[in-house]
């Protein structure tokens, strides 16, 4: 692919940065308070790029409807024990998180 659709498109860029992952990989993003958590209602890239793009009202309405919260530690701790895979991307300083298994 071309660089210069990135540069056009940074959502692209956002998908070309996803990943999944399990979430005992991400522990340090947790403890630190930079794990986003997003509810499998919402697209996760269209998440990353209003954060990205500093839309507050958008993700305060996302907040507000608790479908996008940082994740809280029963749901960590849940996801610890079942080993659960995540879809991940940075949108620093933040890790947004969507559970896998929903996407399917």
């Amino acid at each position: 692919m071309n660089s210069s659709i990135f540069e056009e498109d940074p959502r692209a860029k956002l998908n070309q940065e996803t990943s999944r992952i399990r979430w005992r990989e991400l522990q340090r993003f947790f403890a630190s308070g930079a794990a986003i958590a997003v509810s499998a209602e919402l697209d996760l890239i269209e998440v990353g790029f209003q954060i990205s793009a500093d839309n507050r009202e958008q993700v305060a309405q996302w907040m507000e409807a608790g479908q996008v919260a940082p994740v809280s530690d029963a749901q960590a701790l849940q996801w610890y024990e079942a080993d659960t895979t995540v879809w991940a991307v940075v949108v620093s300083p933040y890790v947004l998180v969507q559970v896998a298994e929903k996407l399917q």
